[in-house]
């Protein structure tokens, strides 16, 4: 994957101009870029020739947002949210060329209380070890049924704030409940193993 350097020019503005530059360091750790390639990689096989509107709910600081408009999926908007209002600013400016452009817009909301002005091509939710299944259940009742999901998670539970990893992706299916599982993989991380989803409701 390419990525343009105007757009490498806005992460280092969002690294410096952050009150936590660290934190947005974080996006950047190899296995955090590693998955998102990987998710990349694996949509493309799903993805339409024509461009497409994407909603991703926890977007985090927006990487996954700028990998995307970089890759091959042919993209209209991408919506970003996420509940940390700290992701918000961050998000917008590593998408600073495409937010101009009118194609990206952070937003600060509990993904399970998004309002669908439009159903979105692709759905996708990179942080469902965060969510309690009763959370990831509602959430995942408003998702419209037509929309292609794209669901992550891990088995690293050694984080507190993991509160729902699976330990598998068999177990990570069954969580899901998605009723059309098109796609289903693991990526071997030092540390953890990430799971990876695609299907419909």
């Amino acid at each position: 994957m390419l990525v343009s350097l105007n757009d490498v020019a806005f992460w280092m503005d969002a690294i410096r101009d952050s009150e936590n530059p660290y934190g947005v360091l974080e996006s950047f750790w190899k296995g955090q870029l590693q998955s998102k390639v990987w998710l990349i990689d694996s949509l493309t096989q799903y993805a339409s020739n024509e461009p497409q509107d994407v909603v991703i709910h926890g977007g985090w600081n927006g990487i996954l947002a700028s990998l995307l408009f970089n890759s091959n999926i042919p993209i209209t908007h991408i919506d970003s949210i996420d509940i940390d209002p700290g992701c918000e600013p961050v998000a917008s400016m590593i998408n600073k060329q495409q937010e101009m452009d009118s194609r990206f817009h952070a937003h600060t909301r509990d993904m399970a209380a998004w309002q669908y002005k439009t159903i979105p091509s692709y759905v996708i939710n990179t942080s469902t070890e965060h969510l309690t299944q009763e959370h990831y259940d509602l959430w995942l009742s408003r998702v419209p049924d037509t929309s292609l999901i794209i669901l992550q998670s891990n088995d690293y539970t050694s984080l507190p704030e993991h509160i729902r990893c699976a330990t598998d992706i068999d177990n990570f299916v069954k969580i899901s409940k998605l009723t059309n599982v098109y796609f289903k993989d693991t990526l071997k991380l030092p540390l953890y193993n990430r799971f990876l989803i695609i299907g419909r409701k």
